[in-house]
């Protein structure tokens, strides 16, 4: 299959390349910047200039490759957000799901493209009533702080539009990514121990490991859509659990607690909320539709797998560590 990879340098496109390559694919991926050619052509795939927020671009670059599928990969997140501003750091990415989705649907109608898979996300959007672990037929939160409005408004739009077109759409949910080449400015700050644990930190995350997130999406590529998917690993968790683990397995030092009042006041209401309500996902369709088995079926290993080289630790012993630190999961 030709696969057209927009946003080919991020986080989840760099571990996708191989696995597409494995897998028999050939391989298109994009990149805005000329600089990152040659890494992409290192990778193994065909390298495409192109501007995502540009229809004229976008379409040159799909009908030059003429795929038998799209992936929209494309994001302009770096580094760690500022949260309290959570719609101002978003607003390139958010314009990636909107104009950009927009831009790759039209392209794909011209050339011919019948199949997409576009990238979405689960956490904070999920709504914050319930239980602690929502499947894909659950609502998104009706009600999300004032400056993630824009962001949650970005993400429906991006849903919304896959479910609206003629084409074969499949949209994957990603949860929270780790693993090496996330992205080394949040190591710094959970070493610095600048990402606390925010009051009773009964918030629930979903977590993805790299790899797997891009092993979901190879298979997503043979389901026929429309469909969408929760991309998490087997267990949910809250914060008070998974982020001393995570630092544990950094080699960090354990995380702060800070009070509700004071997460309010420096990082904004919705870092409390994440910190203290945010919902998980459940990963039984994909792991049941798409035949999707985890390389790191849970955080607890995966974070000493991933992590161990980067606090020069032995896995085994690792795993010991992050073990000790973290809770039981949330129910269902």
């Amino acid at each position: 299959m030709k696969v057209f990879l927009a946003g080919g340098t991020g986080a989840i496109g760099r571990r996708l390349i191989p696995q597409l390559l494995e897998a028999g694919h050939q391989v298109s991926a994009t990149t805005r910047s000329k600089d990152k050619l040659q890494s992409l052509r290192d990778l193994g795939a065909e390298p495409v200039a192109m501007d995502g927020l540009d229809a004229t671009s976008v379409g040159a670059a799909v009908a030059a490759a003429d795929p038998d599928v799209i992936v929209h990969q494309m994001t302009a997140i770096d580094g760690v957000p500022d949260l309290k501003h959570f719609d101002r750091e978003f607003a390139a990415t958010n314009r990636l799901r909107t104009e950009g989705t927009d831009h790759l649907l039209a392209a794909a109608r011209a050339s011919g493209v019948r199949r997409v898979v576009l990238q979405s996300y689960t956490g904070w959007p999920n709504a914050r009533t319930g239980g602690p672990i929502k499947t894909e037929d659950d609502p998104l939160d009706e009600n999300p702080p004032t400056n993630q409005r824009e962001t949650l408004a970005a993400i429906r739009y991006l849903e919304n539009a896959a479910r609206e077109t003629p084409l074969e759409s499949v949209v994957l949910r990603y949860g929270n990514f780790y693993g090496p080449g996330v992205t080394d400015a949040m190591f710094d700050v959970i070493r610095a121990r600048k990402f606390p644990i925010v009051g009773d930190g009964a918030g629930v995350w979903s977590l993805i490991h790299l790899e797997d997130a891009a092993a979901a999406t190879v298979l997503a590529l043979e389901h026929d859509g429309p469909a969408i998917f929760n991309i998490v690993d087997d267990e949910p968790a809250p914060m008070r659990d998974w982020l001393p683990a995570m630092a544990a397995a950094l080699g960090a030092p354990p995380p702060r607690h800070v009070p509700v009042w004071l997460a309010r006041l420096v990082a904004g209401e919705n870092a409390v909320l994440a910190g203290t309500r945010a919902r998980g996902a459940s990963n039984a369709k994909a792991k049941r539709e798409l035949g999707w088995t985890l390389r790191h079926p849970t955080w607890r290993t995966g974070f000493a797998e991933a992590y161990a080289a980067l606090a020069g630790n032995d896995v085994r012993r690792m795993a010991q560590r992050v073990r000790s630190v973290g809770g039981a999961p949330p129910s269902a």
